[in-house]
Formats: structure tokens, sequence, C-alpha cells
């Protein structure tokens, strides 16, 4: 009861703020619920960090590293692995290709500006996966430097902005058909929110297909955090430190990632569940993103300087030109 007690403030201050923002984000769909709730939270930070009391630190502190794991599970079930098999069989050229190009420019482009690996990881994955889903989920595996993640994450947001506001016109200016534009759209913007909203501007057709492409390219949120660990163990290996058992390999919110996927797959479950908990996913994803924001600082923000804000802009671009060459060599234009 007591651990209650001291837990309640922060967590409450969490959840109302990703309350808020969660519908919020749906009005403002270029921008999205995460933002907002990162925005709104470190709002709420400036305001805590005038008064003496901690009160609220611990239920803050839960929720930046307990809620994650839950949040990614939930969203497995918004990915049926059955239904997207066809698109993913379709467009796999385009949506292997963005993600091996966009690993590999990270991993360069990262050490030629001298961003730290945290960082490099970070928007890598947020650029080339799907934006703060994959933040998150590296986050729960990584437990990197909570600055680093409100960073990352505030990067991903400027260029997810970007992108909803000059893809569209660029769509036009090339010539895209709807299919076409989707793919484009669900390969190289972040967000689901983002590409959601690109698509809608294009047309109907477009924001269908791209949100489809979407839930395929953010399957790989499986193999990543696989490699992470993998990454882990083995630097903790040459370190000579003590190295996690086969089953401390994967992080159990992994397995149940991909439980939950195959269990969406086999449509058992009635629509108005899934949905319920994929929203749901949302909402604690905006919690997280909302307890980290208290803790972001203007100063600390000062201390990274602008070097990953350009790795973000780089691959990025990178990303949506790769696209459209994979597009080209297979017909896609």
């Amino acid at each position: 009861m007591n651990r209650a007690r001291t837990l309640a403030p922060g967590l409450t201050l969490a959840l109302l703020i990703a309350a808020a923002a969660t519908p919020a984000g749906k009005a403002l769909p270029m921008v999205g619920a995460p933002v907002l709730a990162l925005g709104a939270g470190a709002a709420a930070g400036m305001v805590l960090r005038r008064s003496p009391s901690t009160v609220f630190e611990p239920g803050l502190d839960v929720a930046r590293q307990r809620l994650l794991g839950l949040a990614i599970v939930l969203l497995g079930l918004g990915l049926p692995l059955g239904s997207v098999v066809a698109v993913g069989r379709e467009t796999a050229v385009v949506l292997i290709g963005t993600l091996v190009v966009g690993g590999v420019a990270a991993f360069f482009v990262g050490r030629m500006l001298a961003v730290d690996k945290e960082s490099a990881t970070l928007i890598a994955v947020g650029t080339t996966i799907c934006g703060a889903s994959a933040i998150a989920a590296a986050t729960a595996v990584l437990r990197p430097d909570k600055q680093r993640v409100a960073y990352a994450l505030g990067t991903i947001f400027i260029f997810n902005v970007t992108a909803v506001l000059v893809y569209p016109p660029l769509g036009r200016a090339l010539g895209l058909s709807q299919e076409a534009f989707g793919l484009w759209a669900g390969t190289a913007i972040n967000d689901t929110s983002s590409v959601l909203a690109a698509g809608v501007i294009f047309g109907a057709g477009a924001a269908h297909f791209a949100v489809i492409v979407k839930m395929v390219r953010s399957l790989a949120i499986i193999p990543l955090c696989i490699g992470l660990h993998a990454g882990r163990r083995h630097l903790a290996e040459r370190a000579d430190t003590p190295t996690a058992s086969l089953r401390q390999a994967v992080p159990l919110f992994v397995i149940l990632f991909l439980a939950a996927s195959l269990i969406a797959s086999l449509n058992i479950l009635p629509t108005w569940l899934t949905e319920s908990l994929t929203t749901t996913s949302s909402w604690l994803i905006a919690t997280v993103l909302a307890a980290i924001g208290t803790s972001l600082t203007l100063a600390r923000l000062r201390t990274a300087g602008p070097r990953p804000l350009i790795l973000g802009g780089t691959l990025g671009l990178i990303l949506g030109l790769t696209s459209l060459a994979l597009m080209s060599l297979t017909g896609w234009l």
C-alpha cells in the first residue's frame, strides 16, 4: 500500500498528460501524440523543478522504465502477420533495401559526425523503422540516458513534420500513383501518424497503402531488439564483464510482441478488442514519453549540440532517395 501511494502522484501525472495528448495527437496527426506528450511533459517538468518536493519522481521513474515493454507487446496485436504478408512480398525489395541502407548510413554518418553511440542508435532506429515506437523498443533494451531519448524523439519529430509538408507536393511533381506514393511514404517517413497524414494529403488510396507498408516496416522491431541485445552481449564479452544468459539474451517483451503478432494474424480476437489494445499501446507510449519529458531541460539539450540533428536530417534524406531509387528499379515508378 505504501508503495502504491509513493508511485501514485508521478504515475497519475504521466497518465493524465498522455490522456490529453492522445486525442490532441489525432487532431494534429503531423505532430502526433508522442511528441505532444513529450512537450507537455517538458512543460510540467519546468514547473516541478521550481518546487523542492520530489513526490512525483518515484512514479515518473517507474513510468519511464516499466511501461515500455507492455506498450510494445500491445502494439503487436495491431500488426497481424498474415494480413500484411502480401504487401510484404510486393514491397520486400524496397522495404528491406531502405532498412539496410539506413542502418549502414547511420553507422558511417554517425561516426563521421562523432555522435555518441546511444544517440546515433536511437536516431537511426527511429528514422529507419518507425519513429517513437522503435525508439521506445530500443530504449527498453539499451536503457540509454533519458536526455538522449528525448533528443532523439525531438529530432524525429522535426523531420516528421518536414516530411508531411514536403512529400505530398513532391509526390505530385514526380507523378506518383496512389500506391507508389503510399510505398514511398511508408518506407521513408517515420511515425505512423505522419505516414497517415502525408497519405491523407495525397489521397485515400495512398493513405491506405502507406499504413499497411508502415505496419510491415514496424515488424523490424523484432530483429532490432534481438540485434541490440546480441550487440550488448558481444561488447560485454570483449570487456570481460558478466554476460546475460541465453534466457536473458532476448527480453521477454520481444517474445511476447512476436506472440501478439501471431495471435493477431489468427483473427481470433474481436476487432473492437484489438483496436482498444492498440489504442492503449499508443497511450502507454505517450505516458512514457510524458515521463521522459519531465526530465528534459534546454541546458542538457544544448550539451548534445547540433550533430545528432544533422544525423537525423541526413538519414531522412538518404532514406527518401533510397526508397525512390529502389522503387524505380523494381517498377513502382
